[in-house]
């Protein structure tokens, strides 16, 4: 515990592992678990069932663990998880989950998330995204591995961002973003896929080149839907090292609500 400021006050029952450091005036509720190698910084407020893994850095100002901004809870334990690696930076807000969307809010492992993002209730977060600043996710939203969020993004509740996917700044979503796609605009709408951001995480170029063929059939051709996913199924043939791409954008088509739809 010597790494803790003496300002700091971590109430009874929380759980920290003696690696944690605190600094000063920061609030830990009793409910909250923290990983070997996390840093605290000054002036946080953790509280609620809060799990934190192992080696983040949370930077001064945040607010994480708060009861959802949603009028239906009533003090139900519900949670927030926290993975590892991950960097928070200054003014964060994330709230715990709701009885009506699962009761966790989640964030994965090895996230870049800078200042004044908010995660709501029931946010389900990937790994190795970047969040820029102003990022805004309201209730129950979803994010893939590698997504990359323009700053001032905000996310209307329920509606997924696939993996590999990118908003430009000022991006307003209302409806899903299929994997690799790159949108801009209020509506935020399709503009290419992220082909730069494939390239530097290894893609190969018949990968890239299926990835090609999926905008083509999505936004090019003038299919609909259904029809655009019967022409990406065939793609897997044709391309067999892309198989697991070709999948993960069909499981992500396949559960786009009718009502919302993908971004156009």
């Amino acid at each position: 515990m010597a790494l803790i400021h003496a300002t700091a006050v971590v109430e009874p029952g929380a759980q920290l592992d003696a690696s944690v450091s605190v600094g000063p005036y920061t609030v830990i509720g009793p409910h909250v678990k923290v990983g070997a190698g996390t840093t605290i910084g000054a002036h946080c407020v953790i509280e609620g069932h809060t799990t934190i893994g192992q080696h983040n850095h949370i930077f001064q100002f945040n607010s994480l663990g708060a009861v959802p901004q949603d009028k239906k809870y009533a003090g139900e334990p519900c949670e927030l998880v926290i993975g590892n690696r991950n960097t928070i930076r200054e003014f964060c807000t994330f709230n715990i989950g709701s009885p009506g969307g699962g009761a966790v809010t989640r964030v994965g492992d090895d996230n870049w998330i800078m200042a004044y993002v908010h995660l709501a209730h029931d946010c389900v977060v990937g790994n190795n995204t970047i969040f820029a600043n102003n990022t805004q996710l309201a209730g129950h939203v979803e994010v893939g591995d590698w997504v990359i969020l323009g700053g001032f993004t905000v996310v209307h509740q329920f509606v997924r961002i696939g993996a590999h996917g990118m908003t430009a700044m000022c991006a307003l979503l209302f409806a899903d973003q299929p994997p690799f796609v790159m949108s801009q605009g209020q509506p935020a709408q399709a503009r290419s896929m992220n082909f730069e951001g494939l390239r530097r995480r290894g893609f190969s170029a018949a990968r890239i080149a299926a990835v090609k063929s999926m905008h083509k059939a999505l936004y090019r051709d003038d299919l609909t839907l259904e029809q655009a996913k019967i022409r990406i199924s065939t793609l897997a043939q044709e391309q067999p090292e892309a198989e697991p791409d070709v999948q993960m954008m069909l499981a992500f088509l396949d559960k786009v609500p009718p009502q919302r739809g993908i971004v156009r």
